[in-house]
């Protein structure tokens, strides 16, 4: 569903995107509009998908998870029962922070959050040694997260 934002819209959602915890007076004083209305607007935005959903952001090392693995894998069959199968397995590992279904060398490309090498060889086992339509996967270690974030341009 696409929806006409129009300036009011704009400024709300470049405010929340950086900080959600904003109140609603707050949000109408920097877009010049009544609680009410930022009120409306906002369910009007999570109502058509705008707005996915509110969430935190932590921080990967205060949590015990340091180590950022993005990793290229290539499938054998990209048959759609198959390439389901993967990606609900993707999912549902919650040390995978994003994965990318993907056109090019490889079939997916996936960033893991881990705690360290010895649990991220436990995953690469059961996510692709284990899963016979798993062809091959390269895995990049990043040395420094210099930019990490999901905020989309307004």
């Amino acid at each position: 569903m696409t929806m006409e934002l129009d300036g009011y819209d704009r400024t709300l959602l470049a405010a929340i995107q950086n900080d959600a915890r904003l109140a609603q007076r707050d949000l109408g004083e920097l877009a010049n509009l009544s609680t009410a209305a930022v009120n409306r607007r906002l369910k009007l935005l999570s109502h058509a998908g705008v707005i996915e959903r509110y969430v935190a952001c932590l921080n990967p090392k205060a949590l015990g998870h340091g180590l950022t693995i993005i990793v290229e894998v290539k499938v054998e069959s990209e048959r759609a029962e198959l390439l389901q199968e993967m990606q609900r397995s993707f999912t549902s590992c919650p040390q995978i922070q994003q994965c990318y279904y993907v056109a090019g060398e490889c079939d997916f490309v996936l960033i893991f959050l881990v705690r360290d090498m010895e649990q991220y060889v436990a995953l690469t086992r059961s996510l692709f040694h284990d899963n016979n339509n798993v062809k091959a996967f390269k895995t990049l270690v990043a040395l420094d997260r210099v930019k990490t974030g999901m905020s989309v341009p307004i």
